[in-house]
């Protein structure tokens, strides 16, 4: 019986992270996955992200405003991490091109298996606010 709600508890996790485009943090799977599961702790949550990352069913981000933030699509993808509301956004009109990987090989003789290009700087929100504080 207790597999089984660790099993439920994992599936949880991973379902959330996969349905979600928010790029959430530990903190944000937590307070998601207990409206659903009450009994599911902070060190569940870890532990299986901690898991999901090495098994390449989710990646980090990257930390943003102290937090790792984890996507749970794995296919390589562009990223923008704003710098003012601490959004992070995919950002699909960007292709990463299979040049990354060739070059990888070609200038160092690495293989490249993933490729994680993230942007940092003002969405177009707060930069609408920045400039709105500049008139003022």
């Amino acid at each position: 019986m207790a597999n089984e709600k660790n099993y439920k508890k994992r599936d949880a996790i991973l379902s959330y992270l996969r349905q979600t485009h928010t790029h959430p943090s530990a903190e944000m799977v937590y307070g998601e996955v207990k409206n659903q599961i009450p009994d599911i702790s902070m060190a569940t949550v870890y532990r299986n992200l901690a898991t999901f990352r090495q098994r390449g069913d989710i990646v980090c981000v990257g930390t943003v405003n102290g937090m790792e933030r984890y996507d749970g699509n794995t296919h390589p993808h562009v990223h923008f991490i704003c710098e003012g509301c601490h959004q992070v956004l995919d950002m699909p009109g960007i292709s990463l091109s299979e040049q990354v990987y060739t070059q990888a090989r070609d200038l160092y003789g690495y293989t490249a298996n993933y490729c994680n290009l993230t942007i940092n700087g003002l969405c177009d929100q707060c930069t609408a606010n920045k400039k709105g504080e500049n008139i003022a």
